[in-house]
């Protein structure tokens, strides 16, 4: 690769992540890695509602592939999938654009490097280029998929049925037309002498639900409920975001398709759990 080759345009979020992480104090979920990126880089709602072939968005796959390529650097430790962290060399780090540049070619050799060993191994002539790349498992596109296929009544019930199995008491559908977007209430217990009324909105969206949205929620659930709740298989706006955590408000939680998936995950609704070995190849290596 020469110097006046054009970088891939996931090298760009690089520096940012360090960044973000080191924001965070280190360490961080790959969602709030995700809206740090969003705020420092400015990202726009065209550049996050973007995707590519596989249904991944490109944002998401060029974060993904920033991961690999940091990790491989020794820079941060993604070993666990639901936390990031900055390994002591990232958190020394002061990288410049030029070493950003470096290191990208330096990663980049070694995955070249493999992958012709590969294709010598298969006869294959050429190596896939990391134009697309997925780390989301297929059960998580299914599932969003399903419920996207469900009638508006049924997937109210199946809130319904996540809210009760989430430690909600009495969580009854209401659905009625003209009650302000309101779809269902519910007890929260938080301990045995306090409890919360809980108002929620079910809503099976494709694309995202805006500032406007909330705010009417919010309208309807004045005088009603100390807190609400909106369970989206879409993606809320950043102004959306802002707007539910706004102050001198009730704030309002959001959930987006990927949190509605981590529920699933967790109260195994509708998934049946599986253990699945994968083999490691450079384990090998030493004894060949």
């Amino acid at each position: 690769m020469n110097d006046n080759q054009k970088l891939p345009a996931h090298v760009r979020f690089f520096l940012p992540i360090i960044e973000v992480l080191k924001n965070l104090g280190g360490s961080g979920s790959p969602s709030e890695i995700k809206d740090g990126l969003i705020e420092l880089c400015h990202l726009s709602e065209n550049e996050l509602d973007e995707k590519l072939k596989t249904g991944i968005t490109r944002i998401d796959n060029q974060i993904i592939w920033s991961k690999i390529y940091l990790t491989q650097a020794e820079l941060i430790d993604s070993s666990n999938k639901d936390l990031w962290r900055l390994t002591e060399k990232g958190f020394k780090s002061n990288l410049s654009e030029n070493d950003v540049k470096k290191l990208f070619k330096q990663i980049h050799s070694k995955f070249i490097s493999k992958g012709l060993k590969k294709a010598k191994k298969s006869n294959v002539t050429e190596i896939e280029t990391e134009s697309e790349i997925t780390e989301i498992p297929k059960h998580k596109e299914e599932l969003l998929s399903i419920l996207l296929s469900l009638s508006p009544e049924g997937f109210e019930r199946i809130c319904q049925r996540l809210l009760r199995a989430s430690g909600f008491k009495k969580v009854v559908v209401t659905g009625k037309s003209g009650d302000g977007g309101i779809d269902g209430e519910g007890i929260l217990e938080i301990n045995a002498l306090v409890s919360l009324k809980v108002v929620f909105q079910a809503k099976r969206y494709k694309d995202t639900v805006s500032a406007s949205q909330i705010r009417d929620f919010r309208g309807a659930m004045q005088g009603r409920a100390e807190k609400g709740i909106i369970i989206s298989t879409g993606r809320f706006t950043q102004d959306a975001q802002k707007e539910a955590i706004r102050e001198g408000v009730p704030p309002i939680e959001l959930v987006d398709g990927a949190k509605l998936v981590e529920l699933f995950e967790q109260q195994e609704l509708g998934l049946k759990r599986k253990t699945i070995y994968e083999i490691d190849i450079d384990f090998f290596e030493e004894y060949r």
